[in-house]
């Protein structure tokens, strides 16, 4: 849980993890798996930087095909559009999301993404959190958490040196250990009763709103 010293109101700004954190994806189809899958039944063998790829190439499911070096049929591709499709109609925000997120501005905080993600998977964040300040989503900084390079990237366009900027997630290397290394204040969220070995961790996000 939350201790004493970590006080929201000692920072100018939060910077959320987007999926798991904020959004939920109540439908999941995966279709950039699907597509690594199609294109390693195709004879392109995988890479290890095959998912930093998806995340750094600003590129629909055609484009994303061929800068992993790969082709698909028609027929595939419009299977893969169609799950995307109804992936993202079926992301939601949970129900701490927003109210949390309007009292930390109301506080006088900004607030910010820090997102590793396909770049059609910022839509929508824009929709559903229209409050941010700043967007930082992986394919744009062209690097992923947790790589100094995007915790630099956000907080340069917040206009905060990294102390004064509090990162929450729900992953444990890329919300916490990415960005403590980084210089950032960190605390990791453990929405459904796991165990974190975090020195701050909180169970739903209004349990930012008590610590101050």
């Amino acid at each position: 849980m939350l201790s004493a010293d970590l006080v929201v109101s000692r920072v100018k700004a939060v910077v959320f993890d987007l999926y798991g954190t904020l959004l939920s994806i109540e439908e999941p189809r995966r279709p950039y798996r699907q597509l690594l899958d199609q294109l390693r039944e195709g004879g392109r063998a995988p890479r290890t930087d095959d998912a930093a790829t998806i995340m750094t190439v600003d590129a629909g499911l055609a484009g994303m095909a061929a800068a992993l070096g790969g082709q698909l049929s028609a027929t595939r591709l419009a299977q893969l559009e169609t799950d995307l499709f109804a992936e993202l109609a079926s992301v939601r925000a949970f129900d701490d999301a927003v109210p949390t997120l309007s009292a930390l501005r109301a506080r006088g905080l900004k607030l910010a993404l820090c997102s590793n993600l396909a770049s059609p998977y910022a839509v929508p964040a824009r929709l559903l959190l229209p409050q941010m300040d700043v967007y930082g989503f992986s394919f744009v900084a062209e690097a992923v958490k947790p790589q100094a390079a995007f915790y630099a990237a956000v907080c340069a366009e917040l206009g905060l040196p990294p102390e004064d900027v509090l990162m929450v997630g729900d992953t444990l290397a890329a919300d916490v250990e990415g960005p403590l290394a980084y210089g950032m204040q960190a605390c990791h969220l453990v929405r459904h009763g796991g165990l974190s070995t975090a020195r701050y961790c909180i169970r739903s996000l209004k349990e930012l709103l008590h610590a101050s």
